[in-house]
């Protein structure tokens, strides 16, 4: 018999349009998260303001959720950010390895997603445009969903790697169910995972379920914009709720640069009934919506 398990240290909720004095929506320290990877913010800043970003031991990665700033990272200021919000368009995202900071200065009010991981690489840091995304269809049928690979396993950081995907409402994600919480190279890495939510419309939800085969967990969340869910372990599909387009934002780091995983095998047939992408992607392209 499966056992109902506690969603407690797995979600986490954003403070919504209140800001603390650093400008900071949501805040989850490694220390937080009860694990040795990621640390995550999202910051919020108004027209004008300015923040540096950098660290002497972690890898950063800055995602532009919305708004256009400037960036110096002591080359000049270069002007980064399109899309309004994350279904305005691709993302804008800097990379910064260690002992490397940028400069950030707001042009219009601005959202930045904001990962830490430890590192000791000696790498360069690059900027990520619109046209740098590689942009792919998964699943099929109602399992359809946009996939926009940020940082790839190939793109050159250390450990972190993030995506953003995109799930018309009443679609599945992550389905059929896999996990990654086994060092098995190469079919299965040991990876941590952060899901950033956010909702095209403001009533808009989604349910994830993370449940292990043995039942010791099986926990159902139900998520709305700004939420985000800690991935531990095990298997954890995503779906959108019925007429509402869902985002959520993937970092992940852990044993390895990959995303190798193992699917639940008791859902892996229903990949054989899929028989088109659905028509209602992409929901987002390289000229916004």
């Amino acid at each position: 018999m499966r056992q109902n398990s506690t969603a407690e240290g797995l979600i986490f909720h954003s403070r919504g349009t209140t800001l603390d004095s650093h400008g900071t929506l949501l805040s989850l320290t490694r220390e937080d998260a009860h694990w040795e990877t990621m640390t995550f913010f999202v910051r919020r800043l108004v027209k004008g303001d300015s923040r540096s970003f950098g660290s002497n031991n972690e890898e950063v990665a800055l995602v532009i959720l919305g708004g256009r700033c400037a960036v110096d990272r002591g080359e000049g200021l270069q002007q980064i950010g399109e899309r309004d919000q994350v279904f305005g368009g691709l993302p804008y995202a800097l990379y910064l390895p260690p002992s490397f900071t940028a400069h950030l200065e707001a042009e219009t009010a601005c959202e930045i997603a904001e990962c830490r991981v430890p590192s000791t690489a000696r790498l360069q840091p690059r900027l990520i445009r619109p046209q740098d995304v590689k942009v792919t269809f998964r699943g099929g049928g109602n399992a359809s969903r946009q996939i926009v690979d940020v940082m790839p396993p190939e793109f050159p950081a250390e450990k972190l790697m993030v995506v953003e995907v995109y799930i018309p409402g009443g679609n599945w994600a992550g389905f059929p169910p896999h996990k990654h919480d086994v060092h098995n190279p190469p079919g299965e890495v040991d990876l941590d995972e952060i899901y950033y939510f956010r909702m095209e419309h403001p009533a808009g939800y989604a349910h994830q379920r993370l449940y292990s085969l043995d039942g010791r967990r099986d926990v159902t969340l139900l998520v709305h914009d700004g939420d985000l869910v800690l991935v531990r372990e095990g298997y954890h599909p995503t779906v959108a709720g019925h007429g509402y387009n869902v985002y959520f934002l993937n970092f992940l780091a852990g044993s390895a640069r990959s995303m190798a995983n193992t699917e639940d095998p008791s859902h892996v047939w229903v990949k054989s009934t899929w028989k088109e992408i659905d028509p209602r992607l992409p929901l987002v392209g390289r000229h916004g919506a």
